[in-house]
């Protein structure tokens, strides 16, 4: 069946972009094909960075208290969507209801976008090959990250036995209107993010002038956080190496007292940020829907941990109605009044080679990495280093630290997605909400979000999930 998916994948466009392309093409002195114009559109780069949201409320890193100001403001159909996920239910965003998946719409846009480039640029005039290539090169990598954020949100975590049946989520190459949009396999999917990022590696520079612009340093570090969540270690290991081969550095945050602008690097020149992506829905901690942080995170980082001190708060920074229930909220983002990166860091390099060497019975080098990566994160007073008994402790730590150092930047869901199965870090997840107790098994369907069923019924061949 051929269905027409402007509705579906273009929405995002037709509120807030689409006119900016319209006026790339027809306004000013810019002439319609030429090269320039493709360029304009890839430093548009807010219609690039969008990803989920729905995972960070999802997994453990958030508590909300029963009978709080914060759990009763969440009962408008408006947020809907923070109940259902943080209850892992269903349907988030049922037929019926007012709202869409902004999550589904915003990666979509970015794959629209790119597609956009990568079909027309060949055609255009003005430049040479070398700059189509640049400019092909940059959108398959933001391509290939918005399909592996599509994956660990609406598909099954990956496993190689199955992953040739299992479901993926639509694979669209192209900007046509009108095509098919049958759910292809997981490996398949798979497949192209690894293409892509691979073909777009020789015509990246090795460095840009802004974050938010692919570089050969950002489709490395895709590669390996790809191969990470294929549970091919040694892969990620050679990828996460050389990304970590041009971009090293870490923010020291032994010396920061408090976290501001003046203080910390803003998203685009962070020099830990890899490829600048955001969360969909801005800022957090603003209420209703600041992110409290469970009691297990809280005791996991200490109050000695700058990552602590630094990038959480006090309720009655967030809200004085917060205040009775107690708590800490991520901070961050609004500390820098900025959205939170959630794309590839040098700190996620650096803890994927650290999961390698644990998981290939290497226990000094993994602690290494992680001890490295430690020591940027306390005072020098407070700072201990890691240890572990044996490779089984030391892939406890390594998981432990990448739920520190990552808490509340979508990579924490997608790690109790992966690890789920693996009988070292099973468990059942519970949670109350609204006086009734959910709970979260492993294997259960509910670690995959459903597809949006306004979605599916305007495009009846997509099949939902389980």
């Amino acid at each position: 069946m051929k269905t027409k998916y402007n509705l579906l994948f273009l929405m995002a466009i037709v509120l807030g972009s689409c006119q900016k392309y319209v006026d790339i093409k027809t306004q000013g002195q810019l002439v319609p094909g030429e090269i320039s114009n493709y360029r304009y559109l890839l430093n548009n780069t807010a219609v690039y960075e969008f990803g989920p949201q729905l995972g960070d409320i999802a997994s453990d890193d958030v508590q909300l208290m029963d009978g709080s100001t914060q759990q009763l403001a969440l009962v408008p159909d408006s947020y809907r969507y923070w109940r259902t996920s943080y209850t892992w239910q269903a349907d988030p965003f049922p037929l019926g209801s007012f709202q869409t998946d902004n999550n589904w719409n915003g990666m979509y846009n970015t794959i629209t976008y790119s597609n956009i480039i990568i079909g027309e640029v060949p055609a255009s005039t003005g430049g040479s090959e070398a700059e189509k290539a640049a400019l092909i090169a940059e959108a398959k990598v933001h391509r290939a990250d918005a399909y592996l954020m599509l994956m660990n949100t609406y598909s099954k975590p990956y496993n190689a036995a199955t992953a040739s049946s299992d479901l993926g989520v639509p694979l669209v190459l192209v900007q046509t209107t009108v095509q098919p949009l049958n759910r292809p396999s997981s490996q398949t999917v798979y497949d192209q993010i690894i293409a892509d990022l691979k073909q777009a590696i020789p015509a990246l520079p090795v460095a840009q002038l802004f974050n938010t612009l692919p570089s050969k340093a950002s489709a490395y570090a895709e590669l390996a956080r790809c191969y990470l969540y294929m549970n091919n270690y040694a892969a990620a290991n050679t990828y996460a190496d050389s990304a970590l081969a041009l971009r090293s550095t870490l923010n020291d945050l032994s010396t920061i007292t408090t976290i501001s602008t003046t203080t910390y690097p803003i998203r685009r020149s962070d020099p830990e940020v890899l490829l600048s992506k955001v969360a969909v829905g801005g800022i957090s901690a603003f209420t209703p829907i600041g992110l409290r942080l469970s009691d297990e995170l809280l005791a996991l980082l200490g109050t000695r941990d700058q990552r602590y001190t630094l990038f959480t708060t006090d309720p009655t920074i967030v809200s004085t109605a917060y205040v009775p229930a107690g708590g800490r909220f991520f901070y961050k983002d609004r500390a820098i009044n900025e959205p939170r990166n959630i794309g590839p860091s040098v700190p996620e390099m650096m803890l994927i080679k650290a999961e390698y060497f644990a998981r290939n019975n290497d226990v000094g080098n993994a602690l290494l990495w992680v001890n490295n990566l430690r020591r940027k994160r306390f005072k020098t007073a407070d700072y201990v280093a890691l240890t572990a008994a044996n490779a089984s402790d030391a892939l406890k730590v390594v998981i432990e630290e990448r739920r520190r150092e990552f808490f509340c930047r979508m990579l924490r869901w997608w790690d109790m997605r992966r690890l789920n199965g693996e009988g070292q870090f099973q468990r059942t997840y519970t949670r109350t909400f609204g006086g009734t107790t959910y709970s979260l098994a492993p294997g259960s369907n509910r670690y995959v979000f459903s597809i949006p069923v306004y979605q599916i019924q305007l495009n009846p061949e997509i099949q939902q999930n389980p």
